[in-house]
């Protein structure tokens, strides 16, 4: 199969669709590769080091979209990507449909096959292709949100873990999967106070044994949400529902009453998000200020650690791409219902259901999509 991979274009996104190794892997087993020239230049990776593998380099992604078989990508096609997609192609990559009709709609009238990294599943029914990156906004995260508390950055002037003598910052995290369970890890390794939110009594069981007296887990309802939110100096929001967009479990009532400087990081912006007062940023331009709290909502948070995301992410994504690439996707998703689950769209039609009933589409199950020509 002829596979192609774009130089990403979202703003500020440095990651790549298939790091070296996953190139190699690719070409050693038969598969050629169309590389747009400057692809892995965020990794600190030359068109040379692609070449020597194999690839061929070219120099626009016109030529990639327009030869390639599958495009395996990380970001959501940009408009002007959509427009170069075609029927009979596949697309293999981060969509985030559900609070994207625009792009749902360009994708459905490319004719194109996209399969979303973000609802393929396990045999248990996890996201593991979404966790890697979880697990590095997560880390992220606190990271974000302790400079966001500087000062200089409209925040409140506190360091996040104090020091003898200083209370340390208030941390809650909204939701205890992958991304919170990371940004806990963080928070507490950094010695701030933290509470962490969640539906799940089995979780928080969980998390209660993981981090013990370091951590105070409290069942998620919207008296603890508005309690634990007004006494935050740090709030992050960390819920996922798979496929569809994200609760807004803090409304502008809930923020107005929070102390001035204080802040948000919403890590679901890239599902719709989990603050009213939410609205993406991008790195150049990370932070606003709304209701005097500042609000940290970068939809690509690892986009500024190429090095690591990228890899991070092929590990999760290569046994999936070679299925697509040595057997085909029809192949491939009769041979594993969880890469089915990650058919997003084919042939006009919505393939997911969560996506469909977030968008207010008809619903095509993805085993029928499968008869599809």
């Amino acid at each position: 199969m002829l596979i192609g991979v774009p130089k990403e274009i979202k703003p500020d996104e440095h990651r790549v669709g298939l790091s070296l190794s996953s190139a190699r892997e690719l070409i050693e087993n038969g598969h050629e590769l169309l590389v747009q020239t400057g692809a892995g230049a965020g990794l600190r990776r030359s068109d040379n080091d692609y070449r020597s593998l194999g690839a061929k380099i070219v120099s626009s992604a016109a030529e990639v979209f327009e030869k390639a078989k599958m495009i395996v990508k990380v970001k959501e096609p940009q408009p002007d990507e959509c427009r170069m997609l075609r029927e009979g192609q596949v697309l293999f990559t981060y969509l985030h449909l559900a609070p994207d009709p625009d792009q749902a709609r360009r994708l459905m009238e490319s004719g194109v096959t996209a399969i979303a990294y973000e609802t393929v599943t396990d045999a248990h029914g996890h996201l593991p292709l979404l966790a890697p990156m979880s697990e590095v906004a997560g880390r992220m995260a606190v990271q974000a949100g302790a400079r966001c508390l500087e000062t200089e950055m409209g925040g409140s002037g506190m360091l996040l873990g104090g020091v003898p003598g200083v209370l340390a910052a208030n941390v809650v995290v909204l939701g205890g999967g992958v991304v919170g369970t990371n940004a806990l890890r963080i928070a507490v390794g950094m010695e701030a106070r933290v509470v962490v939110l969640d539906k799940s009594l089995p979780r928080l069981r969980e998390l209660d044994l993981q981090f013990g007296p370091r951590l105070n887990t409290m069942y998620s309802t919207r008296s603890a949400i508005e309690e634990y939110v007004g006494q935050a100096d740090l709030v992050i929001g960390a819920v996922l529902v798979p496929g569809a967009s994200t609760p807004q479990l803090v409304d502008r009532e809930m923020v107005r009453n929070m102390a001035s400087g204080s802040v948000l990081v919403d890590v679901a912006i890239d599902q719709g998000g989990t603050f009213e007062t939410s609205h993406p940023t991008t790195h150049s331009d990370p932070t606003y200020i709304e209701e005097n709290v500042v609000h940290y909502c970068v939809a690509n948070m690892p986009g500024v650690v190429p090095r690591t995301s990228t890899q991070a992410l092929n590990n999760a994504t290569l046994p999936f791409t070679l299925a697509l690439a040595n057997k085909g996707w029809r192949q491939a998703m009769r041979e594993d219902a969880g890469l089915m689950a990650g058919l997003n769209v084919h042939a006009g039609r919505v393939t997911n259901q969560a996506v469909a009933e977030a968008l207010d589409h008809s619903f095509t199950p993805p085993q029928d999509a499968l008869k599809i020509h």
